[in-house]
């Protein structure tokens, strides 16, 4: 049966919400006179002969641990390149940290909660949404050409009325062929698992078209040639799989790194106070080959673990390059907006996970990097952003109209006012779990199906950024929790704290 979008209407505004001590204050901090979601094709929105194209790039499980962001750990100059010609978004969220949900909810435009994508790796647009346009169809409708390359949905098959030509994977995406070696795929095959999963990271020295991820950057610069000649305005969305696990990557990246050098995290722990809830037993991980099926990892499978990490995401780095170089090449820059982003963060052994899944920040915090043609190049942004306004915000940017049902907010105008007051949080759904994030702490509270709340933290990002020190049950911090819950409004707070 198809779902219908009711989402609850704001009825009497801010009133009785702007009485409490916090959210007068952040109410009053960050809101923006005059600001019109869909304002895009309104006057001065860019005519349709002149709409750029839209090159969007999700790489998936990427954390914000590179050196854009200002980490030195992990190797990602050209992604750095583009963050210094374009606007980099400091403190940008996911909706859901699990592949499926996520990229069902930035594509389709809604956020996701019990109901709509819940916390599925297999969440469908064309299950939970399918009479709303998704993105690319609302470019495609609007005369694009809409191709998708890669993990973009997370289903292949989901929304393919979409795409101008069926999504296109190359073989070795999943399950035994996602290895090179005969060891690694006969390994995958021995797995009594549901998902054929062999060793947790292959080492080879190979080509970068070896995996599966090169042959989609292949795909992905034949596709820029075509367009180059044709002429076609066009919206072109790579999925790159690493740094997904496994942490399959060719040699050369695993060489850019000193073992030596690898420090695991500071807080491989459990934070004291923190509930059951907050918590996974890392399932996707504990599939492959290798991993213990209960208890931590060694610090030397940690170590590789990470080294692992670091090395796929350098191979996806230099793929990004590749793409990019293309686009210059062929004089395509300065008619392409270009945004790349992660579906989700991920944990390193941070309160000792590995994985995503949690409402914890390093599982909801990615990247999110935005170039458009004509405007100043090294911005950041450290406003709150969420993924779900990515939709509103391409849509501006080319000039075409906003559908009635999304549920984010356009961010153009931080393009050309990168300091501008803004979101006063973010909002994020794990399981039971509902998050928010506002400026100085994440908050997060569990409900029952009939909306008693059962568990609760809530970290102080000034002085606790690691989350280590859950601070909800601090009777000094009563007050605070009560707010941050009324805001919060059992995931629903977004509504009324939406810009208008």
């Amino acid at each position: 049966m198809n779902r219908t979008f009711s989402r609850r209407k704001l009825i009497g505004g801010l009133v009785g919400l702007t009485s409490l001590p916090l959210l007068s204050k952040l109410l009053t901090s960050c809101s923006v006179p005059g600001f019109q979601l869909g304002a895009g094709a309104g006057a001065g929105a860019k005519t349709r002969e002149k709409a750029p194209n839209v090159l969007a790039i999700v790489v998936d499980d990427l954390r914000p641990q590179l050196g854009c962001y200002g980490r030195s750990e992990m190797m990602s100059p050209n992604i750095d390149r583009l963050a210094a010609e374009a606007t980099l978004f400091e403190r940008a969220y996911c909706q859901v940290p699990i592949c499926g949900a996520s990229r069902a909810s930035f594509l389709s435009g809604l956020r996701a909660d019990r109901v709509v994508f819940g916390s599925a790796y297999n969440a469908s647009k064309d299950k939970d949404a399918p009479d709303l346009p998704s993105l690319p169809a609302t470019f495609k409708q609007n005369g694009y050409t809409t191709i998708s390359l890669g993990k973009v949905y997370h289903q292949r098959d989901d929304d393919q009325e979409a795409w101008s030509e069926q999504p296109w994977r190359p073989a070795g995406m999943w399950a035994e062929s996602m290895y090179i070696t005969p060891e690694g795929r006969q390994s995958a095959l021995d797995n009594p698992g549901q998902f054929k999963l062999g060793p947790v990271f292959e080492r080879v020295n190979v080509t970068d078209d070896a995996y599966a991820d090169g042959k989609i950057t292949d795909k992905a610069i034949e596709k820029l040639k075509g367009f180059a000649e044709s002429q076609e305005r066009f919206f072109l969305a790579v999925g790159i799989t690493k740094p997904h696990l496994p942490f399959n990557a060719p040699e050369r990246y695993w060489a850019m790194y000193d073992r030596d050098k690898i420090n695991l995290a500071d807080n491989p722990f459990r934070p004291p106070g923190t509930p059951d809830n907050a918590f996974s037993n890392w399932e996707e991980l504990r599939d492959y080959q290798g991993i213990p099926k209960e208890g931590p990892l060694s610090d030397e499978m940690a170590k590789t673990m990470i080294h692992g990490y670091y090395a796929a995401t350098s191979y996806a780095d230099a793929l990004v390059g590749r793409i990019l170089a293309t686009l210059d090449r062929l004089k395509l820059t300065d008619e392409t907006i270009v945004v790349l982003w992660g579906d989700h963060g991920w944990h390193l052994g941070e309160q000792g996970l590995w994985c995503k899944h949690t409402n914890f920040e390093s599982s909801l915090w990615s990247p999110l990097i935005v170039r458009v043609p004509g405007k100043a190049a090294g911005q950041r942004v450290t406003g709150l952003t969420e993924f779900v306004d990515l939709y509103p915000s391409l849509c501006e940017l080319c000039g075409l109209e906003l559908p009635s049902h999304l549920e984010g907010d356009s961010f153009v105008r931080l393009l050309d006012q990168p300091d501008l007051a803004w979101k006063q949080a973010a909002f994020s759904h794990y399981g039971d779990g509902d998050s928010i994030k506002v400026d100085g702490y994440r908050y997060t509270e569990w409900r029952s199906n009939q909306g008693d709340q059962y568990a609760r933290m809530l970290f102080d990002h000034v002085a606790d950024l690691a989350e280590n020190n859950n601070i909800a049950e601090d009777p000094d911090r009563a007050e605070l929790v009560a707010q941050l819950s009324q805001m919060l409004d059992q995931g629903r707070g977004w509504e009324t704290l939406r810009m208008s």
